[in-house]
């Protein structure tokens, strides 16, 4: 089953954009994904299972190195990418 992940990341720090651009450089650094990204979110798919295993890694690994920084995500089953014809 392929997911539409959308992914918010509000770190608490004065200096919250590297962290941000941290974890989607490591979301990106995942073959397998589909990663876009906008000024408000980072949309991430693919199959449940391998979006749902890179998603926490990335996650984790943000908490290590910017240990308070929230993330809001909205989960949908299937893929809603844009399609290129």
């Amino acid at each position: 089953m392929n997911v539409s992940v959308e992914i918010s990341m509000y770190p608490l720090a004065d200096e919250f954009i590297p962290a941000i651009q941290g974890f989607i450089d490591d979301l990106n650094a995942h073959n397998g994904i589909k990663v876009i990204t906008n000024t408000m979110s980072t949309q991430v798919f693919g199959d449940y299972a391998e979006v749902m295993r890179i998603v926490s890694l990335c996650m984790q690994k943000a908490h290590e190195t910017t240990p308070k920084a929230p993330f809001v995500m909205k989960v949908l089953n299937g893929d809603l990418s844009p399609q290129v014809d």
